[in-house]
């Protein structure tokens, strides 16, 4: 197809969906509330619509009475008998595709529905809303001259019953439409290869002959990739290998710990880097400006938004709200209701308003990621923001880390434990060091009084990982590749413990 026509057809479908995105900008809560109704009124019949008898729920007051807030441990039974072939559980419409998900607070496997609805009006209208929105706010864009390098997840689809189950990312692949394959590289083929070693040799080999425009993929597992292209093609830079290249659009990992290197392989003042917030759950959030780091929370989906203050998370005083009663600058847990059948489910998230006319919002963390054993409360928004800083002061390079607390024992405080595997180490560790327990008390009021002479905490305990510490480390859990993270902060030591015994 000719690219002025491509253009045509991306300027068309840009201006119709411009005029529907408006529309939820301006009456947010209102679409809210349809939705819903939408979604009980199309559930009515399945066996959990008839338990919670959704026929009669006319209020959101009546929804939050009669429906309980869950997790996947409560649900776990129920999407267990739709893979075996039950129909018409928590969703209608048949569902054959199930997300595996070892998630990030345990090592279990989950299987999340994704249902036809779901893939359609969720996850690929937010890849073409994505599009829009860059093109929309950068007219220039040669965004169609080329193609999109995609990097996805690193498991193949299986089939047990007459359902199919893999990484949420190889489901989008198999089913994508002829569009998005036209304009993505490397081929599906290559995306889905399971041995995620010899699958980023085959991107190389692929991707290293197209004029690559745009790449999409998680931070850390990208980095790896641009790493190995310019180390297999001699380049000094990404731009000397793909000078059409113009934008990032990444997910699933905080950007901040990985911005230095990216501008090292791609310097270019006006490079974009557009982030997305989605999951196996659902496609919740898109950045909709140039140079900004804060997400839309995109309200037409098919997902109905609730959130439970963190200050009350888990307590009996736990409190759950609409999207209407949030507020800026507060951690909140998200609870969705979509149209994959999730009802009142907590996803494990936590996000902070930024702006509530539009609903824009930053990811801060997981509900079991964080560090609260001494009332410090440290989260993953604060300790990526303190390595960043510090990061830049020492002119050091950072791959990953994780950090675990120090548990008190007898006479002894308590302390963090850290460690981390740098690409390019601080030229004095012990300033380092230093640094990063001044920039987390500034960033973190709990934390800094916690410190304070040494009241309940001492001085964090650093170690420096050696070469592929944390590569090994999910190799050897069978983690490698595409979706999977690295656990960044936990209150218990079951990862520092494994790293450090095999970082010795």
């Amino acid at each position: 197809m000719p690219i002025p026509i491509v253009n045509s057809i991306a300027s068309w479908f840009l201006k119709k969906r411009i005029h529907q995105i408006e529309l939820f900008l301006k009456y947010p809560i209102e679409v809210q509330e349809e939705l819903l109704k939408n979604l009980l009124l199309k559930a009515k019949n399945t066996k959990l619509g008839k338990q919670y008898d959704f026929d009669s729920i006319k209020t959101y007051e009546t929804f939050i009475e009669r429906v309980p807030v869950t997790s996947y441990e409560d649900n776990e039974s129920q999407y267990q008998r739709a893979r075996k072939g039950e129909a018409n559980i928590f969703w209608p419409s048949n569902i054959k595709w199930f997300a595996k998900s070892s998630g990030t607070t345990n090592s279990k496997s989950k299987f999340l529905p994704v249902s036809n609805e779901s893939l359609e009006d969720c996850h690929y209208a937010a890849s073409k809303d994505l599009l829009c929105l860059y093109l929309n706010n950068n007219p220039n864009s040669q965004l169609f001259l080329g193609k999109s390098l995609r990097l996805g997840g690193s498991k193949e689809l299986y089939m047990k019953n007459g359902t199919f189950f893999g990484d949420l990312s190889a489901i989008l692949i198999d089913n994508m439409p002829f569009w998005a394959e036209f304009s993505s590289t490397p081929s599906s083929e290559v995306s889905l290869m399971s041995d995620w070693e010899t699958k980023i040799q085959a991107i190389v080999n692929e991707t290293i002959k197209e004029n690559v425009t745009s790449l999409a993929g998680v931070p850390s597992w990208m980095l790896v990739l641009l790493n190995n292209v310019i180390e297999n093609t001699g380049k000094e830079n990404l731009f000397e290998l793909w000078p059409n290249l113009e934008v990032y659009f990444h997910g699933g990992v905080n950007f901040d710990p990985y911005v230095d290197q990216y501008k090292k392989i791609l310097p270019k003042e006006d490079f974009r880097y557009y982030e997305i917030y989605n999951a196996s759950e659902g496609f919740f959030a898109i950045q909709d400006r140039n140079n900004s780091n804060e997400l839309l929370l995109m309200l037409d989906y098919g997902i109905f938004y609730e959130f439970i203050p963190m200050d009350t998370y888990g307590s009996e005083n736990e409190t759950v709200i609409p999207l209407s009663q949030v507020e800026m600058n507060k951690n909140y847990a998200i609870v969705i209701t979509t149209n994959a059948g999730l009802w009142r489910y907590k996803i494990g998230d936590t996000v902070r308003f930024t702006s509530i006319n539009p609903y824009r919002l930053k990811i801060t963390g997981r509900t079991k990621h964080f560090i609260n054993v001494f009332g410090e409360e440290l989260i993953i928004e604060n300790a990526e923001k303190a390595l960043k800083n510090v990061a830049r002061i020492t002119k050091a390079e950072i791959v990953d880390y994780t950090v675990a607390p120090i548990f008190m024992k007898d006479r002894e405080k308590g302390s963090h434990e850290w460690i981390i595997e740098f690409k390019k180490p601080p030229g004095d560790f012990n300033q380092f060091a230093s640094l990063l327990d001044s920039h987390l008390q500034q960033v973190n009021s709990d934390y800094e009084a916690k410190r304070f002479n040494d009241t309940t905490l001492n001085f964090p305990t650093i170690h420096r990982g050696r070469r592929n510490l944390f590569h090994d480390w999910l190799k050897q859990n069978n983690k490698l590749g595409g979706q999977h993270k690295v656990p960044r902060l936990s209150n218990s030591r079951e990862y520092i413990e494994e790293l450090i015994k095999l970082n010795n």
